[in-house]
């Protein structure tokens, strides 16, 4: 409304539209609730009253229907119902469903608005900003067709009888008609948001908007961890083997070559191919290690201690297997600090410890260094909050100057059915 060219958009007419449609949708609405309330109350005598109960408060329904696509004409970020979907197919639990809801009885209460206030206050804006204008405006037209160019009344107000007069009028309602479309402007749009709070509120779109985005991020990990255990399953069955392989068979080369030259080059060969055998495996229990596929999150962890750098103390008790987004997390958390700890840190000795408590597991690590980490410095501890927010976990570092350095993490989550019975 702020824009120059307020007046010569289309907004004006749409808020009229919208105001005028709110008007006679109004009186719909009220004859049907009359209507009902009428025949209503001799059924309840005579044939039925829970029935009647639920047919009124699944009344609110069409009009709220109506009500969001009507918003369209001045609003045009999309107004979504806030009904759940039935968990059942039938009629039955579409019933239960909605009469469960919140939502419904919010629109019962919209219906019952609507019929008693709204719709009155829509059609006193039209009339008083958009019809008495025009009829002001038209006064040359009502004089020249019914007044048969002697006398009009203008608004039951004012009587013209000269041509003057009737354009003077033209020129007072086109200003007012001007006046009137800022007032159709904000009449429409005070009454757009007040059915956008009551029936489809902005912050609920958000909402669900943040929940589907949360379950995105989540699939996407699920995807991500999926394509990890591909990865590590064809490098430890595929090449893997044929370098097993090839190890052996310059291992065999190498016994039966005569001492000279070509022993040497096969000894050299031979231990290449052992070097590329080992970095092969680091490579595959980097991508996924299948002790963490194969027994969980402790023994993962348990290897990941042993190959430390830095003596690792453990005290990590878990009832149970978790999901595999969840032991990927907590296993690639604990790796990238005792990571840390070996390059960074200058510590003596460093700590695993972990519990699963009221439905949340618990990872700790912390060593004796000289502390002073920064998550921000490019310790790689970032993305792993990343990736632990995703879960809805959360990861925090204590580590002042001096030390000691204290890295935790807590996410939600359940035990899985396999890791019950493994319990």
């Amino acid at each position: 409304m702020a824009r120059p060219g307020f007046l010569l958009s289309s907004w004006p007419w749409r808020s009229a539209a919208y105001l005028l449609t709110g008007a006679v949708t109004g009186v719909v609405v009220l004859v049907g609730i009359v209507t009902a309330a009428v025949f209503g109350g001799v059924l309840a005598l005579v044939l039925v009253g829970l029935p009647l109960l639920v047919l009124t408060a699944l009344s609110g329904l069409p009009v709220a229907w109506v009500e969001r696509h009507r918003l369209r004409l001045v609003d045009r970020a999309p107004a979504r119902g806030q009904h759940r979907k039935p968990v059942a197919e039938g009629l039955w639990a579409w019933l239960t469903t909605r009469l469960r809801e919140q939502a419904t009885w919010r629109e019962l209460g919209y219906a019952v608005l609507f019929a008693g206030l709204l719709w009155p206050v829509d059609a006193i804006v039209v009339t008083v900003a958009l019809l008495f204008p025009l009829s002001m405006a038209t006064t040359p037209l009502w004089l020249a067709t019914t007044g048969g160019g002697e006398e009009v009344k203008v608004l039951k107000l004012w009587t013209v009888t000269t041509w003057p007069g009737a354009f003077g009028f033209v020129v007072l309602g086109t200003v007012f008609l001007s006046l009137g479309s800022y007032v159709l402007g904000v009449a429409a749009g005070t009454r757009a948001e007040l059915t956008r709070l009551l029936i489809a509120p902005r912050e609920a779109d958000m909402g669900a908007a943040v929940v589907e985005l949360t379950r995105s991020r989540v699939r996407l990990v699920d995807a991500f961890e999926a394509e990890r255990r591909r990865i590590e399953r064809d490098l430890h069955d595929g090449a893997q083997q044929r370098l097993v392989a090839l190890t052996m068979a310059l291992g065999l080369a190498r016994l039966d070559a005569p001492e000279g030259p070509l022993a040497q080059q096969l000894a050299k060969a031979h231990d290449e191919a052992g070097k590329a055998l080992s970095e092969l495996r680091e490579l595959i229990r980097g991508i996924h290690p299948k002790v963490l596929a194969d027994y969980g999150l402790v023994a993962a962890v348990a290897d990941a201690a042993d190959r430390s750098a830095v003596p690792v103390d453990m005290d990590l008790e878990l009832p149970g297997r978790f999901s595999q987004s969840v032991e990927a997390a907590g296993y690639f958390v604990v790796c990238e600090a005792l990571a840390n700890v070996g390059r960074h840190s200058g510590a003596s000795r460093a700590r695993v410890s972990g519990a699963y408590r009221d439905g949340r597991l618990s990872l700790k690590v912390s060593d004796d260094g000289r502390g002073g980490a920064d998550a921000a410095a490019g310790s790689g501890l970032t993305g792993l909050a990343d990736r632990v927010s995703v879960l809805d976990g959360r990861l925090s570092l204590s580590s002042p100057p001096g030390g000691p350095t204290l890295l935790c993490v807590e996410i939600p989550c359940e035990l899985t059915e396999a890791a019950e019975r493994c319990a």
